[in-house]
């Protein structure tokens, strides 16, 4: 759908039509503000390319990692220790169905058999807190990596853009000087060497600013793809760790399951010798 503005726009803002020095000085203005504006602009974009990559987001990105992978540490020790509270209440409920309350010997179960399992507990938590570790070492490396190659390819479109902005920048002050001079020409007609140069420099501009709008609206289609670039590495990473902690627990699973089983048997042949007994 078109969107054409009224004619009178262009009367008011093309330097070519410009039939007085005052109507020339007028029509300059807004088109070195519109240069400064876009130039600006991409200058922003640029800047907002190179942010993740400054050495604060760095560290904020690797803290991150750490601390999403403790969090689902400490979640995998919560469920060991969960799964060993559930055996010793079936336990304890056992001992105090079969042992009058009160007796003494209750207190061999804390003194015998839940240690058996805290020790497993702690066994089992800490060899996937050593998975993790290893895990989340290589993740980092990886990510790390990943941002560096990810910063060079910045590094090098910033380098190659940069230039087109501070052109947008040095066309403005071409554009306000030329203005000036229109001022200080006094009043009247454009002289012809004034007309010719204001239309060389409407010229220019269109050209400069054409160029600027297009690689400002790709460079932004980049910089969202930089932007889901980074996020997919840090989930990249966090699933190697993760990957890491599950074949980890996956290894556990059966000791684990053998060690309370266990736990669970001495306590039923303490339970018989008490109760034998």
């Amino acid at each position: 759908m078109a969107h054409d503005l009224p004619p009178w726009v262009a009367e008011l803002t093309d330097p070519r039509r410009a039939r007085t020095l005052d109507e020339l000085a007028d029509r300059l203005v807004p088109l070195a503000e519109h240069a400064i504006d876009v130039s600006r602009r991409l200058q922003a974009l640029l800047n907002e390319l190179n942010d993740p990559f400054k050495r604060e987001a760095l560290y904020d990105r690797v803290e991150r990692l750490k601390a999403r992978s403790n969090e689902a540490l400490d979640e995998v020790a919560a469920e060991i220790a969960a799964s060993g509270r559930e055996r010793i209440d079936r336990i304890r409920a056992e001992w105090e169905e079969r042992l009058p309350a009160g007796e003494a010997e209750r207190d061999r179960l804390d003194g015998e058999i839940v240690p058996l399992v805290a020790r497993w507990e702690r066994e089992a938590a800490a060899r996937v807190a050593d998975a993790t570790s290893g895990g989340l070492d290589e993740a980092t490396q990886l990510l790390l990596t990943r941002v560096e190659e990810l910063a060079k390819a910045v590094t090098d479109l910033i380098h190659d853009v940069l230039p087109l902005a501070r052109e947008g920048l040095a066309l403005a002050g071409r554009i306000s000087a030329l203005s000036a001079r229109a001022r200080q020409a006094g009043r009247g007609p454009v002289p012809g060497d004034l007309a010719e140069e204001g239309a060389e420099t409407a010229r220019a501009f269109d050209e400069a600013v054409a160029r600027l709008e297009l690689e400002w609206s790709a460079l932004g289609t980049r910089a969202a793809t930089v932007r889901a670039a980074l996020r997919g590495a840090e989930e990249a990473a966090f699933s190697q760790v993760t990957g890491a902690m599950t074949r980890c627990v996956e290894e556990l699973a059966p000791a684990h399951v053998r060690a309370l089983a266990e736990a669970e048997s001495q306590a039923r042949s303490l339970l018989e010798e008490l109760t034998s007994g």
